[in-house]
């Protein structure tokens, strides 16, 4: 595939937009990182959530979850990710476009992690999620079903719940299993 560059990039965020669409990368901090395709069992995971977290979110009309992947700009100078999951409640619906990335920080994200990125997601995401002000943050593990949930006090995350096939939401004032 051949792309037409007009003018060489002068910025990271650039070179991102750059990338094919569907490209598994994200910029966090001003520094790109890829990523290989999810394992089977991650994707079921990530499957198995949406429809419980979704079903949830439609049934009390709370907002909207989206799935990745979907670009979401925490900033709009370096910081774009794409969690597998994130949900966007109808008070904070500003963050939503309907025709570019959404721009904002969401109520809840959700990663689920890979043998590639647990240091990464259980470090690098938290801290930086926790410095956005997420409000609650899900970690799951598809191995052993462990879940662990992060819930936003005073600007600073607390493990509020630590559990295997369950997930205790604080957000939610609701325990999912999976």
């Amino acid at each position: 595939m051949n792309v037409d560059i007009p003018a060489p990039p002068r910025t990271i965020l650039e070179v991102y937009k750059m990338l094919p669409e569907g490209t598994l990368a994200e910029l966090i901090n001003g520094q790109l990182f890829m990523s290989p395709a999810p394992t089977n069992l991650h994707q079921r995971m990530v499957k198995r959530l949406l429809k419980i977290v979704d079903q949830f979110v439609e049934d009390k009309k709370l907002g909207e979850v989206f799935v990745s992947p979907s670009d979401l700009y925490l900033d709009e100078a370096n910081t774009v990710v794409q969690p597998e999951l994130y949900f966007i409640s109808r008070s904070n619906r500003m963050v939503i476009s309907e025709t570019t990335p959404n721009r904002g920080v969401p109520d809840l994200i959700i990663e689920v992690l890979s043998s590639s990125n647990n240091k990464f997601d259980l470090q690098v995401k938290k801290d930086l999620y926790e410095k956005f002000g997420v409000r609650e943050y899900w970690v799951i593990d598809p191995v052993d079903k462990k879940s662990l949930v992060y819930s936003l006090a005073s600007g600073r995350f607390t493990l509020t719940s630590q559990q295997q096939g369950k997930i205790s939401s604080i957000l939610f004032n609701y325990q999912f299993e999976f």
